[in-house]
C-alpha cells in the first residue's frame, strides 16, 4: 500500500515493518493499526495547538512526528484520545472513514497504542516511561458465538450437489469438523496432509496440527479422484493447493465463502446468521458440548494464541445446561396451594 509522506513517519514505518515482519500480523491487521496510529497523531497535533482546532483529520500532516514529539505525550493525551474515539461516530483517515465507538472498537484501538508504545520502551527504547502502562482497556461484554446445532450441521451437509459437489463437502466437512478459520483452509496444501493428520496454517504463520476424523477422511477421499481432473484441465496445474476452483486454480476465500452462504441457504437456515466463521465456531461449540474436551486442547485446535479467547465456549456450555434445566417437564410445576381455615 502506497502511503503519502505526510500520512506517516520514521517510527510508524519501523513499528509497521515490527509488527508485520517480526510479529506476522496478518495485512489487514497491520494496515489497522496504520489507520489508529494515524488518527492519533494526527488528534494529538490538534491537541497540542499545532493545527488550527477546525481543520480536516485526513489533512493533518504527521511526517514532522519525531522522538521529541513522542517523548511528550502522556497518559492523559491517550485518555482524551480514547473520550474521542467515544463521542464521535465516524473518523476519515487515508480517505476512509473508520466507525464504530463500541467498547470493542475502542479496546482494539487502544490496544494498538499500547502495543506501539511497549514497542517503543522495550524494543526501541526511544522513551524511557510508558505512558499507556497503567492504561485500562475499556471491558466488553462478550457475546456467545452463534453456531449451527447438530441438525442443521447435518442439513447444510446433505444440501451439497453439483458438479462440485465433492469439493465442497469436503471444505464444509473441514470447517466443522476441524474447526479451521477460512485463511487457513485455502492454504491448505496437498503435502500438508500425511495419514490423518492435516497441518494447519495459522495466525503469524504458527502451525498446527489436527487429526482428521472418518468423515473428513471419506470426504477427502472421495473428491481427490475430483481434483486430479481439474488439475489435468489446468494449462499450468496447480499441484500444491488441495482445494481447486473450476480453473484449476487455488480457490480463493471468496468463492469459499460465496460456497457456504449458497448451501447455507438452500439448506434453509438463516444466511445473515450464519457463514463461514460460524461453521468454526460450530465445530468448538460441538467439541467442547459433546466431546469433553478441556479448554486448553481447545485452545490448541483452534490455534487460539490466548486461553481466554477460547474461555467463551464455556458460556456456551453454561446457556446449554441452564436451556436443559429450564426445558425439564417439571420446570412449570407450582405447589398447590392449601386454604387454611
Amino acid at each position: 500500500m502506497n502511503i503519502a509522506e505526510n500520512n506517516t513517519f520514521e517510527l510508524l514505518e519501523d513499528y509497521i515493518g515490527y509488527i508485520t515482519v517480526v510479529k506476522s500480523y496478518s495485512p489487514k491487521t497491520v494496515y489497522e493499526y496504520r489507520l489508529d496510529l494515524t488518527l492519533f497523531f494526527r488528534f494529538l497535533k490538534i491537541r497540542y495547538g499545532l493545527v488550527p482546532a477546525d481543520t480536516e483529520l485526513d489533512k493533518i500532516d504527521i511526517s514532522d512526528v519525531d522522538a521529541d514529539f513522542i517523548k511528550r505525550i502522556r497518559i492523559e493525551d491517550i485518555q482524551h484520545f480514547a473520550k474521542y474515539l467515544a463521542t464521535e461516530r465516524e473518523h476519515v483517515i487515508h480517505s476512509k472513514t473508520l466507525k464504530g465507538n463500541s467498547s470493542r472498537a475502542l479496546s482494539r484501538r487502544l490496544s494498538c497504542i499500547k502495543s506501539f508504545f511497549k514497542y517503543l520502551t522495550a524494543k526501541r527504547h526511544i522513551i524511557d516511561e510508558n505512558p499507556s502502562a497503567d492504561l485500562d482497556l475499556p471491558k466488553h461484554k462478550k457475546s456467545l458465538p452463534v453456531h449451527l446445532t447438530v441438525n442443521d450441521s447435518v442439513k447444510l451437509l446433505e444440501s451439497i450437489d453439483g458438479t462440485f459437489k465433492e469439493r465442497d463437502y469436503a471444505i464444509i466437512t473441514l470447517f466443522l469438523n476441524c474447526g479451521m478459520r477460512l485463511s487457513e483452509l485455502v492454504a491448505i496444501d496437498i503435502s500438508d496432509i500425511k495419514d490423518d493428520t492435516i497441518v494447519i496454517t495459522g495466525k503469524g504463520n504458527k502451525q498446527r496440527t489436527a487429526y482428521l476424523n472418518e468423515a473428513c477422511l471419506n470426504a477427502l477421499n472421495d473428491y481427490y479422484p475430483k481434483r486430479q481432473e481439474l488439475a489435468a484441465s489446468a494449462k499450468k496445474p496447480h499441484d500444491r493447493a488441495l482445494f481447486l476452483s473450476r480453473l484449476s486454480r487455488r480457490i480463493s476465500p471468496k468463492t469459499v465463502q460465496w460456497i457456504v452462504k449458497n448451501y447455507i441457504e438452500k439448506a434453509g437456515l438463516d444466511t445473515s446468521k450464519y457463514s463461514v466463521h460460524k461453521l468454526r465456531h460450530t465445530a468448538a461449540t460441538l467439541m467442547y458440548q459433546y466431546g469433553n474436551v478441556d479448554l486448553r486442547t481447545l485452545q490448541t485446535l483452534l490455534g487460539h494464541e490466548q486461553l481466554s479467547t477460547t474461555e467463551i465456549y464455556t458460556h456456551v456450555r453454561e446457556e446449554s445446561l441452564k436451556s436443559a434445566v429450564e426445558k425439564n417437564p417439571l420446570a412449570g410445576v407450582k405447589k398447590k396451594q392449601t386454604n387454611v381455615k
